[in-house]
């Protein structure tokens, strides 16, 4: 595995996170408007916090990755009950899915229930937000060789507050295509797409193998359903030229602007690594040395679960 692709994907997760924190929700005709081209990382706008603050999308990625460097294995409890500690700091930035979830385990679910529960009593078109697949990067790292496990714990990752199987399998497939990227393989989103095929739900494959042939697919939409989310973000992150294009082109597009900078960005730092992520974002990241320590960490696991040690 390439230790600059492994900190790549959480350097690259905080980068599109902040550079799109603070015009959330902002079209892309506002963004050109009042910044032109928005390429630095600046203060306040939405949520009127400091230039470089992350959000929910890197605070719970680093929830998920402490357990996982912490507890050497996928503890989904664990995960669960961290996303609640987290929950109780009183975020200035939460999803609505995420938050009746983490409100049911807080009063007593079980984390193989919340999710579920949310799910069941949320109409369609409010029942698969993008809040599982911006936060689940970190677990194709230590699994990227192991696909068996690394679809099983994406999705149940995702179960934890997003139980659709849009949801789930999304997470599913990003980390696979990750993991393709941690070993430079060339049709990273093919290979992913055909693994999961059988058992993925049919919109998200339709969506997703759009990406694959030479031409691009239609309008590429920017709002918080995880579908859209994923094929804006897995375009950009796999056409740009180099990691700060492909971040700065998802957030310029406007609508959920943190979250798709994200996970472009996740994508972006898999494909470049981390020496080609802009110097300039990442001193502003109060973060970054945190994510660098698990990063090494994450990799550490990886080659042990390479080498046949049972912990993973």
């Amino acid at each position: 595995m390439d230790s600059d692709r492994a900190r790549g994907i959480l350097f690259g997760l905080a980068c599109g996170d902040a550079l799109g924190r603070p015009v959330e929700f902002s079209s892309g005709a506002t963004i050109a408007s009042d910044h032109g081209q928005l390429d630095e990382m600046v203060g306040h706008g939405t949520w009127n916090q400091p230039a470089g603050t992350v959000t929910d999308d890197t605070e719970q990625a680093l929830c998920i990755a402490r357990s996982l460097v912490e507890q050497r294995t996928f503890d989904p409890a664990d995960i669960a009950s961290r996303f609640v500690d987290w929950y109780d700091t009183n975020p200035f930035d939460i999803g609505r899915m995420t938050l009746k979830s983490l409100s049911r385990l807080k009063h007593g679910d079980d984390w193989s229930e919340a999710g579920q529960h949310v799910w069941e009593d949320s109409p369609e078109g409010q029942n698969a937000g993008n809040g599982s697949v911006m936060r689940c990067s970190p677990l194709a790292i230590p699994y990227a060789t192991n696909w068996e496990q690394l679809v099983r714990v994406s999705r149940q990752s995702s179960y934890i507050t997003h139980a659709d199987p849009r949801c789930t399998y999304g997470c599913a497939v990003l980390n696979l295509t990750l993991a393709g990227l941690l070993v430079d393989t060339d049709t990273p989103l093919r290979d992913a797409l055909r693994y999961v095929d059988a058992d993925a739900p049919d919109e998200l494959i339709t969506a997703l193998d759009a990406l694959t042939g030479n031409e691009t697919p239609g309008r590429l939409e920017t709002s918080g359903y995880v579908i859209h989310s994923l094929q804006t973000a897995l375009h950009d992150g796999l056409e740009a030229t180099d990691a700060e294009e492909a971040i700065i082109t998802a957030v310029n597009r406007g609508g959920d602007t943190d979250t798709i900078g994200a996970i472009t960005g996740a994508i972006a730092g898999a494909r470049f690594g981390a020496s080609q992520l802009p110097d300039r974002w990442l001193s502003g990241i109060d973060e970054v040395n945190e994510l660098e320590s698990l990063a090494v960490k994450l990799e550490e696991t990886a080659l042990l679960n390479s080498s046949g040690n049972d912990t993973f």
